[in-house]
């Protein structure tokens, strides 16, 4: 799905990804014609992103015909200092409508005139407040009422406030539709930042909204529709519990399972209380699914090697290289021999990171991009496509869904995450390419598998390689794909982790929403932002989210070590331990030539750095495990996890944790072995010196032992 500016025609054509590293200090970018795929040319079409959530929901039959009026509960994020509409009335062809918006924390009227036509009724709206609205329609009027009341407490509304708006448009007249959160045409348009709770639609004047409870109050049974937001939280759906079935459907993934006006604290999952949980969080930057139009089809001929891919296309104003994977086929009698090693990659990391707008892109970093020829598209600039769950919604909350049905300007060949002066400041895609490269210059076969094909198929899609080799920056998984990875080890096969902060978030997906993931930073851990109290559980599966050791499964319990210290983007070299020199682990430090190895490398300078993992008995690494390497000389900036921290001096541990990574090898009863490297910018290291350095001999000494070659 391709938007090309002006409609301009372009160029497409495949390539193999091989190294996405643009620094010329290193091998360069690979990026390899791939063959059995015949280069194209295609009309272009510019294609704008639907952004902004809201709920689209039918109109009860005949509702011009008497009096009636439309109450929902609200709660503005933000003081709304661009006009946005709460909720509208819409009309059969898509063009009539009449609305009730927010600008500048006052309420306004607004109807086909456009948002010029915008007219204030004086009443305002508090930030981060509940309060009841209610607009009331009269059949032949030009006329609405409008009344609104702030909670007072659980439940309660007060200090009403009314108005009454000439729309200078008559009333009367069939509507075919209602939606809440954004005005609807066909796209969200004016899209709200908020939360909005029970709307309902019900003969006759204006409530009392004070005595009437707010939107909570109102009886279905005698309602035209009352659309239940705590009914299938963790679906797409909006449910009608009137009289008239008239149900709807979201668009764009706001949040769920959030506090309503009436929480009372008592319970903690909305599971156990969906009734307390009826609100729903709409943002303008929401962006589930941009709808394009498909503009390039690819048949992949059966004879394709499993790898990392990516469609290059190419107009006369630009280029872009949209990545993908091609994975191995099925087993089959007619398959040439499967290789015995498979790469991981943490797709659903990546998804977690998609969009990161990080802030950093000042002019040295522009000029860096520039000089290198790397990616030139960047969060900070190119904000129409949703943020990352690393960023917050217009307001407090945080991006807690991402989507891949979108651009990921961070998912690019050559997209650079930091200005790293001692290296290439790549991160996640890009950085995992140092591995491909590797695997490519060293002649070593394997497929690729990603973290979705992981939770679709489980140990199954993996339990036929002896090797299994993670990227960089596992951090995020489903329960799926974690006891898939454990049932991989009790096969007796070998796991190689080479990364950091792996294994650390629990995240949820859904088969009907597979292009999505959720993340709900619950209690403890290192947090870009935090869950609300009683907002812990997904509202994708209701599971509790936050940290896999909070969830019973510390990353210890299966990688043999897990996330201990956090740094700037620096690395040190890695030191031998005089485990290591047991004639057992002989075989990994063979051809290894230094004590201190790894101070080198394209990922912060060195092979240990930025986060570090540690073992740790209390957390499930194994009594057998070796710790053959420890980094040292880290920098002040290097902190211990804060999850480790019982007072602000004492770790849960063993007193003050050291900044170090560490390197491990370890074997279970099923005779599956591991190594594990403790570190993000270990990867960053395996091209130096033209591929001739420790890291790369002992990452080949693994593999080899590990493949039985």
């Amino acid at each position: 799905m391709i938007s090309s500016v002006g409609n301009r025609s372009f160029a497409s054509r495949v390539e193999r990804v091989i190294h996405a590293d643009p620094n010329p200090a290193g091998p360069g970018m690979k990026l390899r014609e791939a063959a059995g795929f015949a280069a194209g040319r295609h009309d272009g079409l510019e294609q704008v992103p639907q952004i902004g959530s809201c709920a689209v929901l039918p109109a009860p039959k005949d509702l011009g015909l008497a009096p009636f009026h439309l109450i929902l509960n609200v709660k503005p994020a933000t003081s709304g200092e661009k006009l946005a509409c709460i909720a509208a009335l819409l009309g059969p062809y898509g063009t009539e409508f009449v609305a009730i918006g927010l600008a500048a924390g006052e309420i306004v009227a607004l109807h086909q005139g456009g948002p010029e036509a915008a007219i204030s009724t004086g009443i305002r709206l508090e930030t981060g407040k509940w309060n009841a609205l209610a607009i009331g329609f009269t059949p032949g009027s030009a006329d609405i009422e409008i009344a609104a009341a702030v909670r007072n407490g659980r439940g309660t509304f007060g200090r009403a406030a009314q108005a009454q708006v000439d729309l200078t448009v008559p009333l009367g007249r069939d509507w075919s539709g209602v939606s809440i959160g954004a005005l609807w045409r066909s796209t969200p348009t004016l899209p709200f930042d908020g939360y909005v709770e029970r709307p309902s639609v019900a003969r006759g004047t204006l409530p009392n909204l004070a005595a009437l409870g707010g939107a909570l109050g109102v009886a279905a049974a005698t309602s035209l529709a009352c659309w239940d937001f705590s009914r299938g939280i963790d679906t797409q759906q909006i449910e009608d519990i009137g009289p008239n079935g008239l149900s709807g459907l979201l668009k764009n993934l706001p949040t769920r399972g959030l506090r309503g006006s009436n929480w009372s604290g008592h319970e903690m999952a909305w599971r156990h209380a969906p009734a307390e949980y009826g609100a729903i969080c709409f943002h303008s930057d929401d962006v589930g699914d941009c709808e394009w139009q498909a503009s390039v089809e690819l048949d992949i001929p059966a004879s394709t090697d499993s790898g990392v891919y990516a469609l290059h296309v190419v107009s006369d104003v630009g280029e872009d290289r949209i990545p993908f994977y091609v994975l191995p086929p099925k087993p089959s009698a007619a398959r040439k021999p499967r290789p015995r090693v498979v790469y991981l990659a943490p797709t659903l990391t990546y998804l977690a990171y998609a969009n990161h707008a990080r802030a950093n892109l000042d002019d040295p970093f522009r000029n860096r991009i520039r000089d290198w020829g790397a990616c030139p598209h960047n969060p900070d600039d190119v904000r129409e496509f949703g943020f990352s769950t690393y960023n917050y919604h217009p307001g407090a909350l945080g991006v807690s869904l991402s989507s891949r049905r979108r651009p990921v300007l961070t998912m690019r060949p050559g997209y650079l995450t930091f200005n790293d002066q001692a290296g290439s400041g790549l991160r996640h895609f890009s950085a995992d390419s140092h591995l491909t490269d590797w695997l490519d210059h060293s002649g070593i076969a394997f497929d690729v598998v990603t973290d979705e094909d992981l939770d679709d198929e489980g140990v199954d899609l993996i339990r036929d390689y002896d090797v299994l080799l993670t990227g960089s920056h596992p951090e995020y998984h489903t329960d799926r794909m974690i006891d898939a990875l454990h049932a991989y080890r009790q096969l007796g096969k070998n796991f190689v982790y080479l990364g950091g902060n792996g294994f650390y978030w629990k995240i949820a997906r859904r088969q009907d929403l597979p292009h999505v993931m959720e993340i709900r930073r619950a209690e403890s851990g290192i947090r870009a932002w935090a869950s609300e109290p009683g907002e812990y559980y997904n509202q994708l599966d209701g599971a509790y989210g936050g940290l896999w050791r909070r969830n019973g499964q510390p990353p210890q319990a299966l990688a043999e070590i897990g996330f201990a210290v956090q740094g700037f983007f620096e690395g040190v070299a890695y030191h031998r331990t005089p485990e290591s020199r047991n004639p057992a682990h002989a075989w990994l430090f063979e051809g290894v030539k230094e004590d201190a190895f790894g101070g080198y490398g394209l990922s912060g300078g060195g092979a240990a750095g930025f986060e570090l993992d540690q073992v740790s008995t209390r957390l499930g690494t194994d009594s057998r495990t070796a710790l053959l390497a420890r980094s040292a000389g880290h920098g002040p900036s290097f902190l211990g996890v804060p999850e480790d921290i019982l007072t602000h001096v004492i770790a849960a541990s063993s007193g003050r944790v050291i900044p170090e990574a560490h390197l491990i090898y370890g074997c279970n009863d099923a005779g599956g072995q591991i190594v594990s490297v403790g570190s993000i910018t270990f990867l960053g290291s395996l091209s130096h010196n033209n591929y001739d350095n420790d890291i790369s001999r002992l990452l080949g000494n693994v593999i080899a032992k590990f493949s039985r070659r």
